[in-house]
């Protein structure tokens, strides 16, 4: 019995570790939404164009902005599904809510990645 009560008191966290994992969500939210502002603005051009330009086919006009969305909109929903997960589990919102910022910031590189590799490579 001694045990339990021990576990017990050691899963209480400490008001550092809120404060901790609570920046930790703000920094890495905040990094996500700077890295993916770039690949967004320059997708939206690029379908706009895409969408309004006489010379395109009807393949590009219907598929080009499909994958420009699903490049963008990817970290959001991996975020989500860790978030979930984290809750299913138990955890408490702070607590989920770190690994889904993280993973949020990861992903948001993704979209950065494709937009750099656009511009180095474009003719």
């Amino acid at each position: 019995m001694r045990n339990s009560e021990s576990t017990d008191v050691s899963q209480g966290r400490t008001r550092a570790e809120r404060l901790t994992e609570g920046v930790t969500v703000a920094v890495a939210s905040a990094l996500a939404v700077a890295l993916l502002t770039g690949p967004v603005l320059v997708f939206g051009a690029t379908t706009w164009k895409l969408l309004s330009d006489t010379g395109t086919t009807v393949f590009s006009q219907a598929v080009a902005p499909v994958i420009l969305l699903v490049l963008t909109t990817s970290p959001l929903v991996l975020a989500r599904s860790v978030y979930r997960s984290g809750r299913r589990r138990g955890g408490e919102r702070l607590t989920a809510a770190a690994p889904a910022a993280l993973t949020l910031l990861a992903g948001a590189v993704v979209p950065l990645a494709a937009l750099w590799l656009m511009l180095v490579y474009a003719n």
